[in-house]
């Protein structure tokens, strides 16, 4: 079982968190809120964003690279990894 699908009901938790704190910039700007504000709820989102995506980096190496079980899965694994990092790091 993919580590997605086990950390399933954690990860959609996060998803709707994020959701309602897009919704809350929405709301804002929307309300006209000042500039700071909604700087400040844009680096809460990015903050979020930033945690999960770490979190589900960290699950992936360890599934998929540490515990893989045998070197193809493992190079796979590692290949999928450095592609996903490469887009986030641009």
């Amino acid at each position: 079982m993919s580590h997605t699908v086990r950390e399933k009901p954690k990860l959609l938790a996060r998803i709707r968190r994020l959701k309602g704190q897009m919704e809350a910039v929405e709301r804002a700007l929307e309300a006209e809120a000042s500039c700071g504000e909604i700087l400040n709820l844009v680096a809460s989102v990015r903050g979020a964003i930033n945690g999960l995506t770490a979190e589900l980096i960290e699950d992936h190496i360890r599934e998929h690279v540490v515990e893989a079980a045998d070197g193809v899965a493992r190079s796979r694994g590692a290949d999928e990894l450095i592609d996903v990092v490469r887009t986030y790091l641009k």
